[in-house]
């Protein structure tokens, strides 16, 4: 099925829930990177939850989600960001792609074994003014408790949030989340069924590989609670690089070094982290990039 996501609230309840299918952006993702399937269900993970959290992005705003942490992953990334009204583009990288570990004691990926321990960095960009940057200590280094964790901490918002990945060396099978949210001014009850519903609901990646879509994963968690105004954006991978922004990152090297790569290097090439896309420059091009700071 389409990655697609959903989100619909409910105001007499005191909730508000989104819903996505991601499985083609974190198949796009593993294939750019090579990653590994635990790589991949970490790459995987935060790229849905960045997905889930930018359902309410608006013009030009971009979200970032970064889990910095000393396990043997390193660091993971996730952009997105509106390509316009209903499309939300998105993005991942994973600085070790190749990372693999024993499956954790509940026969899962131990993703929380290669984060380690950290931090979880969210930025938000705006259209105008400076972006906001909320950074806090890892809860768990699962990518799901962590950023309910951010929630809560950071923006004082009670949250369930489902995060699953399900993938082998052969490819991605099923991945997906849901997100949902305590509304202003709801009253205990409205957390306390959250978490009822959390409990009852079976693992994201079960129902996806069963055939559930995001109206089903939405549901599986809003349980009997009428939900209203659904709006569905669909997802796609894509990527902000160009050759213009790889100019600019060279340039940032300084006039010295650029004068030291163009004298030892018939060509330098520059590769985007995110996408994989190799950006080559003649020394010539280097040289007058120099130039241009001399």
């Amino acid at each position: 099925m389409p990655d697609l996501m959903i989100s619909a609230a409910a105001p007499e309840a005191g909730i508000a829930v989104v819903a996505a299918i991601t499985t083609e952006l974190v198949t796009e993702v593993r294939e750019r990177h090579d990653l590994s399937p635990l790589a991949t269900a970490a790459a995987g993970r935060l790229m849905t939850g960045a997905v889930l959290f930018g359902s309410g992005l608006k013009g030009r705003e971009r979200l970032t989600l970064q889990i910095s942490g000393d396990g043997p992953i390193g660091s993971v990334g996730a952009d997105t960001w509106l390509l316009d009204e209903n499309l939300l583009g998105a993005r991942a990288y994973v600085k070790n792609p190749r990372v693999d570990l024993p499956l954790n004691a509940r026969g899962k990926f131990d993703v929380a074994g290669a984060v380690g321990e950290g931090s979880l960095q969210v930025i938000k960009s705006y259209e105008v003014g400076q972006p906001y940057v909320g950074v806090v200590p890892l809860y768990s280094g699962e990518i799901a408790e962590d950023l309910a964790a951010y929630l809560v901490k950071s923006e004082q918002i009670p949250s369930v949030v489902a995060l699953g990945v399900l993938a082998n060396p052969d490819g991605v099978r099923a991945a997906g989340g849901v997100l949902a949210q305590v509304l202003p001014g709801a009253d205990e009850k409205a957390i306390a069924t959250l978490e009822e519903r959390a409990l009852a609901m079976p693992p994201v990646t079960t129902m996806i590989s069963q055939g559930a879509d995001a109206h089903a994963l939405l549901h599986a968690l809003a349980g009997p609670i009428e939900l209203r105004s659904h709006r569905s954006t669909d997802l796609r991978f894509a990527c902000l690089c160009n050759r213009e922004r790889v100019e600019a990152a060279l340039i940032g090297m300084g006039a010295d070094e650029l004068r030291r790569l163009a004298s030892e290097l018939p060509e330098t090439e520059a590769t985007c982290e995110f996408c994989k896309k190799i950006y080559v420059f003649t020394a010539e091009e280097v040289n007058e990039l120099a130039e241009r700071i001399a």
